[in-house]
């Protein structure tokens, strides 16, 4: 190499490691045992609130983006199969939702999941949640910056959108969840609602659409025709939406706004003026009874509960019966102290539901593989399922629906990754 050609690499070694110190070009998630045990202190989470490697979504190798990209293996599943543990984008703060949206990590219809560590172990509600206490719609828009959806559409979940209102301000931990094959024309088809919702929020919340305090009463009905899902559209598309405002929880919102993605809000504004819905709304997924039937056959057409999330993680860790049942036990345990460490709403709920987890304790226990145990613990799960729990879509849903087996069915929702916002 030539005096002239060192100098030039010289040169372009100190250029290049300046412009590495503002965007790492290429990133990619990478395990480190010393980062890994450094994380592992600062989730400390129980090993059920992360999920096996078969839940994960396909991903680019690389990343155009200054945040550090790991793969966390959870100190207590490594050496058990599946692989239990998370992808963590570690991120500060500042300029989160420009990263974010300019990396490529989040995609327009993305999922937002509130992740709260602190529930884990705090008892029998906040475990089967699986510390997931909220839930919003992500889209990049045309300057490539992350926007965030949320109902209530309020200054306190939406802001100016961009992840920087009070609710995303103060939580330290973000699962990202995404749909199953989206297609640019459904993407777009999102982008167009989530835009005119956004920039109609003001009018819309909360005289036309209002929040649902009651996650147990879900608008969906079984066999219904997702006539809320088009009086969604309406007041999307202004409309108008007579009698009393359309009221939903964040999970029901999320789910109706991912329900008009084959619509064009720009050519089928007519079809939502018919009486009938219009023909282009789909479930994004199919709202989860109580417990689901995927164990223990894990077949192709079974299906999961919202009560499953711990016991779909354990259950791919395949334990031995001595390790196993321990913990699974430890998911339903009391624990005062850990539940001091919720809001004051998510705590009294934790507190009413403790009592009530003592069946779905013993169909937890008894799907230990035996077949006969196996299908005693079914039919208590089917008792529980008859329990008045609706069909529904709570936060949790979104995540338990990856925990399906990769070729399921009924598998319509991939992990992303969880944001660790420093």
């Amino acid at each position: 190499m030539s005096l002239r050609s060192n100098a030039l690499a010289a040169a372009c070694a100190v250029v290049c490691t300046f412009a590495g110190s503002l965007t790492a070009v290429g990133a990619e998630f990478t395990y480190n045992e010393k980062t890994n045990a450094d994380l592992a202190k600062k989730l400390s989470i129980p090993v059920y609130f992360a999920v096996p490697k078969s839940s994960w979504a396909p991903l680019a190798k690389s990343f155009n983006t200054s945040d550090k990209l790991v793969e966390f293996k959870h100190p207590d599943g490594i050496g058990a199969k599946g692989d239990v543990g998370l992808r963590l984008i570690v991120a500060k703060r500042s300029g989160l939702a420009s990263r974010l949206g300019k990396s490529g990590l989040v995609q327009t219809g993305d999922i937002l999941l509130t992740f709260r560590s602190e529930w884990g172990g705090a008892g029998a509600y906040p475990n089967i949640q699986m510390g997931i206490s909220h839930t919003g719609f992500g889209y990049v828009d045309k300057n490539g910056t992350l926007r965030n959806l949320d109902n209530p559409l309020s200054g306190e979940y939406v802001g100016r959108g961009d992840l920087t209102s009070e609710h995303y301000r103060t939580l330290n931990f973000l699962h990202i969840i995404r749909p199953r094959n989206l297609t640019d024309t459904q993407k777009a088809n999102l982008l167009g609602w989530a835009t005119r919702l956004n920039a109609g929020a003001s009018k819309i919340y909360p005289n036309q659409l209002s929040f649902n305090q009651d996650y147990n009463a879900p608008k969906y009905k079984p066999g219904s025709n997702l006539d809320f899902v088009k009086q969604f559209g309406q007041i999307a598309l202004g409309q108008g939406h007579s009698g009393k405002p359309l009221d939903m929880y964040c999970s029901e919102f999320v789910f109706s706004l991912l329900s008009l993605r084959d619509c064009d809000p720009a050519k089928d504004a007519e079809a939502f003026k018919g009486s009938r819905v219009p023909a282009c709304i789909k479930m994004p997924m199919q709202p989860m009874k109580a417990t689901g039937n995927v164990l223990p056959t894990h077949g192709r057409s079974t299906y999961s509960g919202l009560a499953d999330g711990p016991l779909l993680v354990i259950d791919q860790m395949d334990l031995p019966d001595d390790t196993r049942k321990p913990l699974l036990e430890s998911i339903f345990a009391e624990n005062p102290a850990g539940m001091s460490k919720m809001s004051v709403g998510h705590r009294a709920v934790a507190e009413e539901m403790q009592p009530r987890f003592e069946r779905l304790k013993s169909y937890y226990v008894g799907m230990t593989g035996r077949l006969w145990q196996s299908w005693r613990a079914r039919l208590i799960g089917t008792g529980f399922n008859w329990a008045g729990i609706a069909e529904n879509y709570s936060p949790t849903s979104y995540l338990i629906n990856t925990l399906l087996p990769e070729n399921n069915n009924r598998r319509t929702m991939d992990y992303v990754a969880t944001v660790v916002i420093n």
